[in-house]
């Protein structure tokens, strides 16, 4: 979606949850420079939490931000408009609740100051919008020629779609729904499209936020051969990442089942499908307002 004309130009931050691991601010500021390259308009990378305690020295000598104080310091120095574009799959907790909370307590010091948020990445309305989708698609098909020699007798490998995990509904429904697209899309590819997350709440309660990775591994058809792990992650970080907890689910399953092949791919951070993503996000709030 092009910018129009009578868009008003607010300062832009490409905001995600944050992170103690120095990868996952490193991936913000690349995510944000290719932005601003497809927008001709500065972003900032910023992060909610967190990555304000990593030293600036393991961040190539530049400190992460965090929001408030980001927020804070541009204010005095004289910006009164902001757009707020979140780095997030879904509706989590972090936007539902602690965003609103941080942006109304900030506009009771700074009254006039206006704060727009843009809607995250996948919306389950929009039917027709697979673009996450065709990227995690893309990501499973670069290593299709790998799990085709790990096959043996079987006919096409599984695939696990692994996200973060949420004990909200809303979040767990962009899960589910990505990863019915990417089923159909994979259709005969693959043997089977299952989703999975790295972290659940204790409870019946909240089994609709399952089946665990680790779990998963388990179940028939999902337990021997190649299983491509699709990572609905943007950014290495404490899952994902070389040394992330889900390179270690992988290891550690293939000691409980001999025969599992597991195969991770790709970051969608990575890919350079989310960047028009992430345009349009950002036209969708300067183009009605």
């Amino acid at each position: 979606m092009p910018i129009t004309e009578r868009a008003t130009s607010p300062a832009i931050l490409l905001v995600d949850n944050g992170s103690l691991a120095p990868a996952a601010t490193f991936s913000l500021r690349a995510i944000a420079g290719q932005l601003a390259t497809a927008l001709g308009r500065r972003v900032d990378p910023i992060s909610l939490l967190h990555s304000s305690s990593i030293p600036a020295g393991q961040l190539g000598g530049s400190a992460a931000e965090i929001l408030e104080p980001a927020l804070e310091r541009r204010i005095r120095e004289g910006v009164e408009d902001f757009l707020v574009v979140p780095l997030f799959f879904g509706p989590s907790s972090a936007l539902a609740d602690y965003l609103p909370r941080r942006i109304a307590a900030l506009k009771e010091k700074f009254p006039r100051v206006r704060v727009r948020v843009a809607a995250p990445l996948v919306d389950p309305a929009d039917r027709g919008d697979e673009r996450i989708a065709a990227i995690l698609e893309e990501n499973v098909r670069a290593l299709l020629a790998n799990a085709s020699e790990l096959a043996g007798k079987r006919a096409a490998p599984a695939v696990v779609l692994v996200d973060h995990g949420s004990p909200t509904r809303a979040v767990v429904a962009v899960r589910d729904h990505v990863t019915a697209q990417l089923r159909h899309r994979l259709g005969p590819a693959v043997r089977g499209v299952l989703a999975a997350s790295m972290e659940r709440r204790s409870g019946a309660e909240f089994d609709f936020s399952g089946p665990l990775l680790a779990d998963a591994f388990a179940r028939p058809g999902f337990d021997a051969g190649p299983v491509i792990v699709a990572m609905l992650f943007l950014s290495p970080g404490r899952h994902a990442g070389p040394d992330g907890d889900v390179a270690q689910i992988c290891t550690a399953a293939r000691q409980h089942h001999p025969e599992l092949r597991p195969l991770i791919t790709a970051l969608v951070g990575s890919h350079p499908g989310l960047i028009p993503v992430l345009v349009d996000r950002v036209a969708s709030v300067l183009n009605s307002t």
